[in-house]
């Protein structure tokens, strides 16, 4: 993936950090709370991957997934737009393991609201046990 590219279409500068922290996210393949992700980036600082996140988040370059257990994961979106999500998919917590991960071939509920309301973003998060920690138990 042309990472460079990416940033470029969400109207985002590559900035080294930037690459580095859209490519970490990239190569994780599974959504990252920040302190994982800045463990795996030894060469950028936390408040700079931190700063670098916020900005994806608001150029809609990657998913801000309330993983249901207090804490917040990041992940890529291949969204093709700077100002929608069009890369909406389920994600699942693991109770046991808090490993969130990312099911993009099973389709999201449609919800209905009311015609007063306007859905800016939709998080969809299913919690269990992973296949992996149910061997385990």
């Amino acid at each position: 993936m042309d990472i460079e590219a990416l940033l470029t279409s969400h109207g985002i500068k590559p900035t080294v950090n930037r690459i580095i922290v859209a490519r970490a996210l990239e190569e994780a393949g599974q959504p990252m709370s920040l302190t994982e992700l800045a463990n795996k980036i030894l060469t950028v600082d936390i408040s700079s991957v931190f700063r670098a996140l916020v900005l994806f988040r608001d150029h809609h370059l990657v998913h801000v997934i309330d993983d249901g257990d207090g804490g917040v994961c990041y992940e890529l979106c291949h969204s093709h737009h700077d100002d929608e999500d069009d890369d909406q998919h389920l994600h699942f917590f693991c109770e046991r393991c808090k490993r969130t991960y990312c099911f993009h071939d099973i389709p999201m509920p449609a919800v209905t609201l009311p015609h007063d309301f306007e859905v800016t973003k939709v998080n969809y998060v299913v919690r269990g046990i992973c296949p992996h920690c149910r061997l385990a138990m």
